[in-house]
């Protein structure tokens, strides 16, 4: 049998949840960067992101992201812009949804942006409200048609 020469196995990669119930810093976007909303979630350390500017762009998860954070559809993300390619970004961070409400607050993120759904741009006012109808009224006559 061969020996181990390994510092550990898969627990010790996994490591240890410390900063989930840290408090840090809310950063705001600089020049060359842009808040996202995800789109959808596309594989390969890849998403599909709707940028506040507009544009939808296809998004890098960078390294240390990857299998740490976990990013899903209708988070906010603030992404790298690249100057060489406008249709792609690099994520840059995640904000939880605390942080999301607080960038809505201060007003860096439009009105219409949707912080609750799971997919970005979900329902409009009239679905939330039953401005829209879910069913079909017939009346006595047409049922006898049937």
């Amino acid at each position: 049998m061969p020996k181990n020469k390994g510092k550990g196995g898969k627990n010790r990669k996994r490591g240890k949840n410390e900063a989930d119930d840290e408090k840090r810093e809310l950063v705001f976007k600089e020049d060359g960067q842009e808040y996202a909303q995800v789109l959808r979630m596309l594989g390969n350390g890849r998403c599909e992101a709707l940028c506040i500017d507009g544009s939808k762009r296809l998004c890098h998860i960078r390294g240390k992201m990857h299998k740490k954070v976990w990013i899903a559809s209708g988070d906010i993300i603030l992404v790298g812009l690249r100057d060489y390619q406008d249709d792609k970004a690099d994520v840059i961070l995640k904000y939880q949804a605390d942080e999301a409400r607080l960038l809505k607050a201060y007003g860096e993120l439009p009105d219409n942006v949707r912080l609750n759904e799971g997919i970005a741009g979900g329902m409009d006012e009239e679905d939330e409200y039953g401005g829209a109808d879910d069913y079909l009224e017939f009346e006595d006559e047409d049922i006898d048609k049937i």
